[in-house]
């Protein structure tokens, strides 16, 4: 049975729909990065997401090849995750999507090091006959976060960031968003096949100590 993430490791994909706080190791993802309004018809954004699932289903299905990578595990590919910024700012301005700064992002299992990670874009390549140089190989530590489950539009999120901030200032935390910790989004639902009022997303911000 393949290995899926989400359920081996809820307390990082399925958060109650309450803020909590979370330690949050290492983890290796595919990575492109961009900026612009996401929700433009056939614009950067959506181009690139195309790009991050060919060359994550190319590493899940390398079992199919004379490719053999050392470690595999059959595994359900994670969701798709942003981090998302916009200039001078460390809120996010809905109203001025244009103005976004964005790593989208697909983690990938351990065994995937920066050599096979070349091997797929090789492979990706060769076998889709398109450009996946965008794509990057990129390692990221969170450490201490706080998180909820967001259910319902995008649009709609600052009221669960205000829900987030205000337990983090009751629980003797503060937001500590710098150029490496930003707004985490990780999607559990298809926007493109859901209710905006049924979307799932996990909202992640960076926190430390307060003082």
């Amino acid at each position: 049975m393949a290995f899926d993430y989400k359920k081996e490791y809820k307390e990082f994909y399925l958060p109650k729909a309450r803020p909590g706080i979370v330690d949050i190791p290492k983890m290796n993802y595919l990575a492109v990065y961009g900026k612009g309004d996401p929700n433009i018809e056939d614009g950067e954004y959506k181009r690139f997401i195309g790009l991050l699932y060919g060359v994550a289903f190319t590493i899940k299905m390398s079992k199919l090849t004379d490719h053999r990578i050392e470690g595999y595990f059959d595994f359900v590919v994670p969701p798709l995750e942003g981090f998302w910024w916009q200039n001078d700012s460390q809120t996010i301005d809905y109203a001025h999507k244009e103005n976004f700064n964005w790593i989208s992002v697909i983690r990938v299992p351990d065994f995937v090091t920066e050599q096979e990670f070349d091997w797929a874009i090789k492979e990706a390549t060769s076998k889709k006959k398109m450009d996946f140089s965008k794509v990057r190989f990129l390692t990221i530590e969170e450490g201490l976060c706080v998180q909820i489950m967001h259910m319902g539009p995008y649009d709609d999120e600052p009221a669960s960031i205000e829900l987030m901030d205000r337990y983090i200032e009751e629980n003797g935390y503060e937001n500590d968003f710098s150029k490496s910790r930003r707004h985490h989004e990780i999607y559990l639902s298809d926007a493109r096949k859901t209710a905006p009022e049924k979307l799932k997303t996990v909202i992640r911000h960076p926190i430390r100590i307060k003082g």
